[in-house]
């Protein structure tokens, strides 16, 4: 037995939905209630999901475009296509707002192309819409938006190696966390987890600046910054020749003597369920090895066997490191 066909105010319904739910997640006064009642609309039908996936990609656009002071909004309607101008329409309308005008690419506000890229299978190469040639690493998820001034990237989640079609006229800018990359042309690393970004530049230049504070900071080759959420400048530092960040564009994962207060956050980006720390003395064993990122899964139930550790999990489901405490010695 075939699924109902849905009619054209069904489909639309389930996008205005979409889009009111998109809104109310990304407020602050949004509840625990709405968020469960989001919960059972998005699994109640898998049109609901795909609808509500296609309205944050929206939104990525969207949360970047110009504020200015309040006025009317002019948005032309047109019969619907893949992204329907009615979706797009209800995105800036409830999400963009206030704007001056809406005169898409001319102005500035609307970007000519936008492309979604994911790498949650494997490392994966893609070539931007501006011939751009970006590596991302695994569990890397990243939006590319062609505007009329400037190339902008969104890395949502993980890590990628950028090279940079040079366009003085275009700046390209990557936006991770609460900062930002400017660059012309250039060569450079972006890893981000949770809150922590760190900018490894290799080739060309680039101004990392702060979304809370006016000014940049200018990076040079061999040379990397690093920010959290809450910074008003980012900590810049000379890379260490013996770094071996970049080693996942090899496919592997090197830990070099690192504490695992440090070595955590490179493991946990590969993982489901991020692994605990049960105190600072956990926190401060070190651990080494070089490992595969396709099998870093492997590497935690391991633990136990080559450090002083065990493991538990806390009411979340989260596997937790617990410190053998050390018998004190016999008088």
């Amino acid at each position: 037995m075939t699924e109902k066909s849905l009619s054209e105010a069904e489909y639309d319904a389930i996008t205005d939905a979409a889009a009111h739910w998109c809104m109310r997640l990304h407020a602050h006064d949004c509840t625990a209630a709405e968020r469960q009642a989001f919960e059972q609309w998005h699994d109640a039908h898998p049109l609901h999901a795909f609808e509500y996936a296609a309205m944050l990609e929206i939104w990525d656009v969207a949360d970047h475009l110009p504020r200015v002071e309040p006025t009317a909004v002019v948005v032309p309607f047109t019969p619907r296509s893949r992204l329907r101008t009615y979706a797009i329409a209800a995105a800036i309308s409830l999400v963009a707002l206030p704007l001056a005008a809406f005169t898409g690419w001319e102005a500035g506000w609307l970007p000519s192309s936008y492309e979604h890229y994911d790498a949650a299978n494997g490392l994966r190469q893609v070539t931007l819409g501006d011939g751009s040639q970006v590596e991302l690493n695994l569990g890397t998820e990243l939006v590319y938006s062609n505007y009329k001034d400037q190339r902008r990237v969104t890395l949502k989640k993980g890590e990628a190696f950028f090279k940079v079609s040079h366009d003085s006229a275009h700046p390209f800018i990557v936006h991770a966390g609460e900062g930002q990359v400017r660059v012309t042309g250039t060569q450079f690393n972006v890893w981000k987890y949770e809150d922590h970004v760190r900018v490894m530049l290799l080739q060309g230049s680039v101004q990392i600046s702060s979304d809370r504070v006016h000014g940049s900071v200018p990076l040079t080759p061999g040379m990397q910054a690093s920010y959290r959420q809450g910074d008003a400048t980012p900590s810049v530092q000379a890379i260490n020749p013996n770094d071996t960040a970049l080693a996942w564009r090899q496919g592997k994962l090197i830990l070099d003597n690192l504490a695992l207060a440090d070595a955590l956050p490179l493991i946990n980006r590969y993982l489901n369920k991020p692994v605990m720390l049960a105190d600072a003395n956990t926190g401060a064993i070190r651990i080494g090895g070089i490992y595969n990122i396709t099998e870093v899964n492997n590497l935690v139930p391991s633990l136990p066997k080559v450090l002083p550790v065990y493991l538990t999990q806390n009411q979340d489901g989260n596997p937790v490191l617990n410190s053998i405490p050390r018998k004190a010695p016999k008088s």
